[in-house]
């Protein structure tokens, strides 16, 4: 079993208002969330318990199983997600960002090479839609990294 934690208020809204926005919101609107970023969910089950997600079944790759955590992760009103099987995502490496981080500075930290950005923007799309897009309290999926 995997757990990763994530800032609960610094996620994207999928609510209208900051009171909807208080708790997790629900499977089907977080289905919705993978089916508009065009995440292949097949075989993957979504359960919300509170403020924490659970992930379970197997996804059609381990990098797609790293997405949809990071997408259902980065919600507002998310605080954890939490897998049932995690063979798939043993080796993942996620980062938080923190205030002044940028691809570049997370790249030299992570991957040893502040020109292999490129490399993280891409592990994250479509989550990211630009390398320069990314806030405080979001996490990151690290490919191959060592963080």
């Amino acid at each position: 079993m995997g757990l990763w934690n994530f800032v609960k208020d610094a996620g994207k809204s999928l609510f209208g208002s900051k009171a909807e926005a208080a708790e997790a919101p629900k499977e089907d609107v977080l289905r919705a969330e993978l089916k508009d970023l065009g995440l292949d969910a097949t075989g993957v089950d979504l359960k919300v318990e509170g403020d924490k997600v659970v992930v379970s079944g197997k996804a059609i790759d381990a990098e797609t199983k790293e997405k949809i955590i990071l997408a259902v992760g980065n919600v507002d009103g998310v605080a954890a997600v939490e897998t049932e099987e995690d063979a798939d995502t043993l080796d993942a490496v996620f980062h938080t960002v923190v205030k002044g981080d940028t691809l570049s500075a997370i790249a030299k930290k992570t991957l040893g090479s502040a020109n292999r950005y490129m490399e993280i923007f891409e592990a994250n799309k479509p989550m990211l839609t630009h390398p320069d897009k990314i806030y405080p309290g979001q996490v990151l999926r690290i490919p191959g990294g060592n963080a």
